[in-house]
């Protein structure tokens, strides 16, 4: 089932859904885990699971694997990630062509990160420089592709593009292009969140906004991805996680709890639903959701 249908059977039940994020494991047990992961949060009712490229697409064709397993074992809708790096238009469209027959009716198509050691993004001869070129190849043959296609979205600006304005106008231009709901990256401030999805409706972006949640399991864990998508950590939370820098417990705790309440705030607030980040550690996940169902804070308004 494609995500936009999923966001509109939920709205139609006045309920927001939940997703969950994945990374391609390097094990045959790591993978054995990841499914071992999928059916303990079946019990949640995931909308849907998606998978992950490594950096500069180096997972492309365990991605793809795990994406047509999940699809025809499990009953959880799963969605591919779909990116630039490294593959011209033939080899992308040989991807397509893959997670087509194998039932996927959903991609996440991105730009990508540059491969490990390399400083900036560089295009394939015959690929594409940005995640709209994508889009916009994949719309090209509607016979073909008939995907819902969601993109990413920076609350705080994408790192490389720190203006706001011009990051704002490529957004705008991925969704002119096709794309049919959008993911955020992470952040750990809801007003940047809210701020960010009034000027994207202020810009003419009507398409769901699906904020990114990642709770944290470890200081320098939540340091090092902040430092590399660009989200601000708030100083409150900072002082935080600096008194439990030394207490895995006590900043497994934090993480928790903090996660909580954003996700509490948010759908208050009246969010679509949460895609979370779970970096293969699905625990934590699964008890944030699990307080949300039984408390549901989508029904109390903000």
């Amino acid at each position: 089932m494609k995500v936009t249908e999923l966001l509109r059977f939920a709205r139609e039940r006045g309920e927001p859904i939940f997703s969950f994020e994945f990374f391609p494991p390097k094990t045959e047990e790591g993978v054995r885990q990841l499914y071992e992961t999928v059916e303990a949060l079946r019990p949640l009712g995931p909308a849907f699971v998606s998978v992950t490229y490594g950096a500069g697409g180096s997972t492309r064709q365990r991605t793809l694997e795990l994406v047509t397993r999940l699809k025809r074992e499990t009953e959880v809708e799963a969605m591919a990630h779909v990116t630039c790096v490294g593959a011209s238009r033939e080899e992308i469209a040989a991807v397509l062509d893959e997670v087509a027959a194998a039932g996927v009716q959903n991609v996440l198509a991105l730009r990508g990160d540059p491969p490990r050691g390399a400083k900036d993004f560089q295009p394939h001869p015959d690929g594409f420089r940005y995640a709209s070129e994508l889009v916009a190849f994949i719309r090209s043959q509607p016979e073909r592709w008939r995907f819902c296609i969601g993109a990413g979205a920076y609350p705080e600006g994408h790192p490389e593009t720190p203006d706001l304005v011009r990051d704002l106008a490529n957004l705008k231009a991925k969704v002119d292009a096709g794309v049919d709901f959008l993911v955020t990256q992470l952040f750990f401030d809801n007003q940047a969140h809210f701020r960010f999805v009034d000027r994207a409706r202020a810009a003419g972006i009507g398409v769901p906004i699906l904020p990114g949640i990642m709770p944290f399991t470890n200081v320098d864990q939540a340091e090092r991805f902040t430092a590399m998508c660009g989200a601000v950590i708030p100083q409150p939370l900072r002082a935080a996680m600096a008194a439990r820098r030394d207490d895995p417990d006590g900043a497994l705790q934090l993480g928790v709890a903090y996660a909580s309440l954003q996700c509490a705030e948010l759908l208050r607030r009246g969010v679509p639903g949460i895609h979370f980040y779970t970096l293969n550690r699905s625990p934590s996940s699964r008890a944030i959701v699990a307080a949300l169902r039984a408390s549901e804070p989508w029904r109390q308004g903000g």
